[in-house]
């Protein structure tokens, strides 16, 4: 009887103790959770109410309907055009870069990696215009090329897609050169090597070796840049024209100029269904990269 006290005697203090972290968990995580309901959940929940209020205050899909017809929709396409394309060149530029860079020493490869991210931290607006001097008529590119006598240059680069995607994909090619760079960075080489020692050539290793180890990070990347390159207001404003009217652009107008508040609301809760499900296509591809790691270690 004694013994079976004894046994059970220290079960109570650690259920104490259990409970006491429980409410200073509870307590230490309630600035956070206020914080999130303040300034997340809230605007987030009225905005998908004003998005499906009509003028009288009674429901309508009325802004939703106008929002997926017209021009609103040829800019909704304009966008995602735009965004894909932009994925597309910081995913081939970003990985030549990250691809070098993660070939380098730590040494070198710490002051190439500073080289990469250290514009990202000047303004973007400022970073916008310096590519407005570059690409203009008179500009630094123009002027070489009209300099090497290149065929039809002076070339128009403002004002159109070319410029804004030169414009978004200089922004996002951080973003995918950081995530690039860790994925390759943990590459076994002796993979590579034992390849090699097989008898396998350097394309044969890229594609059936390397590609497969980097593809998981390769997709996270390439849709990371098209979730950011969703909702860019800036560089596209300032280097597109008309025909390359973005939906943070539309969102803007309909709000400044035009004082429409519900049809802003409703285009701002397409762009963040569309984020939102660009995010969770970024978690399943990480989880299925998890997964073939695990398979291939085991």
């Amino acid at each position: 009887m004694a013994a079976t006290l004894t046994a059970h005697a220290p079960a109570r203090p650690r259920k104490l103790l259990a409970s006491r972290r429980t409410r200073a968990g509870i307590l230490y995580a309630l600035p956070v959770v206020v914080y999130l309901l303040v300034l997340f959940v809230y605007p987030i929940f009225s905005t998908m109410f004003l998005s499906l209020k009509n003028a009288d205050g009674s429901l309508t899909l009325r802004w939703y309907a106008e929002a997926l017809t017209g021009v609103n929709l040829s800019v909704l396409f304009t966008t995602l055009r735009i965004s894909a394309e932009t994925a597309l060149f910081s995913l081939v530029f970003g990985f030549v870069l990250a691809n070098a860079i993660s070939r380098l020493k730590p040494v070198w490869a710490g002051l190439a990696m500073l080289v990469v991210v250290v514009p990202h931290f000047i303004s973007a607006l400022v970073r916008t215009y310096g590519w407005i001097i570059m690409l203009g008529d008179k500009g630094l590119v123009n002027e070489t090329l009209s300099t090497l006598w290149v065929p039809g240059a002076p070339y128009q680069l403002l004002y159109n897609e070319i410029g804004v995607v030169i414009g978004t994909t200089s922004v996002m090619l951080p973003y995918t050169v950081l995530l690039l760079y860790g994925v390759m960075r943990g590459v076994d080489r002796r993979l590579l090597a034992a390849a090699a020692s097989m008898g396998a050539g350097r394309v044969t290793i890229f594609r059936r070796v390397y590609l497969p180890l980097v593809a998981p990070g390769l997709a996270s990347a390439g849709l990371l840049g098209f979730i950011l390159s969703l909702g860019y207001y800036i560089t596209p404003a300032l280097m597109g024209g008309p025909n390359q009217t973005m939906i943070a652009s539309l969102i803007n107008q309909q709000v400044t100029k035009e004082n429409q508040w519900n049809g802003a609301a409703a285009e701002g809760v397409i762009l963040l269904l569309l984020t939102f499900a660009g995010l969770l296509l970024v978690k399943l591809i990480s989880s299925l990269g998890a997964s073939r790691k695990k398979r291939s270690a085991s």
